[in-house]
């Protein structure tokens, strides 16, 4: 067993764990439950997204906290200067596949190009009739995250209000509960017996951000607890391993609450147990003592590396390729293979041709914006 101190391994194979929920849970729908095990084990799929928010909110609040800790003052363009580098070289490239290949589209329409370009695809969303890159949802709320929460945080050191922020994060961790309340109640109940409720459901509680935001909390509690309280953090990381039971209780209870996700209770409190259950699988990966995080893998490191670029193009190329192939009858398990394969193809293409030189000229472009700074000294 290889052990990297100077990497989160733990982190990697979460990543990798959730681009595997989102692939399988998006491939049972593009190829309509083929092969015929595929939805128990797409079941609960669509929980990745939701590991993928914990993972983000943890990291990035993680560095900021510690910028904090530190006495240093936040910088609002520093931090979006790396998340633009980051984040949107990509996304452009897969949004204008979509735009101008229709061949890539995996279903009939696509929402305006300006609700991609601005972040608010996910913001009254009508699956029924735009459902084409759909999952770009996501990538919608952890951006209204990245715009707000350095925002908030540089309010709150610049006014020596920092300890405030625990009371700011307890509102919004309960105001989410009556968001969704009220969601589920005026805005989703009307439709319940509309034969389209399921569009709904999706466009009122499921997509928007401020029902959302459990996820991302649940990360920024857990870089709280491990930046600002590190005696406790040592002795809750001392468990180790044993942090993952009380993440694998939850979200198999969480499984049973959201057999069906369209109900009151799986609606309403659904999304917090699903947060809590992987928050403590973040807090067992961070941790020195679990396995997760002595355990070092080049496999789980690659697809942890591709799993962006595997998220953005994947619905894309499981279409493409099952189009491709139509005329040949392929049996279920190689087509997944086969969809498997191009997917992961087409995200380490994405990786080597957009995503490593935006990252090498981000380096610059710091290193520059670094250098100024100190000779402004």
């Amino acid at each position: 067993m290889s052990t990297h101190p100077a990497r989160l391994n733990g982190l990697d194979h979460l990543r990798v764990t959730a681009i595997t929920f989102v692939f399988f849970f998006h491939y049972f729908i593009i190829s309509k439950g083929e092969p015929a095990w595929l939805p128990g084990v797409a079941k609960f799929g669509w929980t990745g997204v939701d590991l993928f928010f914990v993972l983000s909110g943890f990291l990035i609040s993680a560095q900021l906290f510690a910028q904090v800790k530190a006495g240093q003052p936040l910088s609002y363009r520093d931090f979006f200067l790396k998340r633009v580098f980051r984040i949107i070289p990509a996304y452009l490239v897969t949004v204008g596949l979509y735009f101008i290949f229709p061949v890539f589209r995996e279903r009939e329409a696509l929402p305006p190009l300006w609700r991609f370009l601005t972040f608010t695809q996910n913001l009254g969303l009508n699956l029924k009739d735009f459902g084409t890159f759909s999952h770009a949802w996501s990538l919608c709320v952890e951006e209204h995250f990245y715009l707000f929460l350095p925002l908030i945080l540089i309010a709150l050191q610049q006014t020596n209000r920092f300890r405030n922020g625990t009371w700011l994060f307890v509102i919004l961790f309960l105001g989410g509960f009556v968001i969704r309340y009220a969601s589920y109640v005026y805005l989703y109940g009307p439709w319940q017996a509309d034969d389209a409720s399921w569009m709904y459901w999706y466009k009122y509680i499921y997509y928007p951000t401020y029902t959302r935001l459990d996820g991302l909390l649940a990360g920024v509690a857990i870089a709280a607890l491990s930046v600002f309280s590190p005696a406790r953090w040592r002795m809750v990381a001392g468990y180790g391993n044993w942090l993952l039971l009380p993440g694998i209780l939850l979200l198999t209870a969480a499984y049973f609450l959201c057999a069906d996700q369209q109900t009151f209770t799986a609606s309403v409190f659904g999304f917090p147990l699903i947060a809590l259950g992987f928050g403590w699988l973040v807090g067992a990966a961070i941790s020195p003592a679990s396995f997760l995080y002595r355990w070092y893998s080049p496999v789980t490191a690659l697809l942890a590396n591709l799993s962006y670029a595997l998220y953005l193009t994947h619905k894309g190329i499981i279409h493409l390729t099952r189009d491709l192939l139509a005329g040949y009858e392929l049996h279920p398990n190689l087509m997944l293979v086969i969809c498997t394969v191009t997917c992961l193809a087409g995200a380490y293409a994405m990786h080597i041709l957009i995503e490593k030189p935006f990252m090498r000229l981000r380096h610059r472009v710091m290193t520059n914006v670094e250098t100024q700074h100190l000779a402004s000294q």
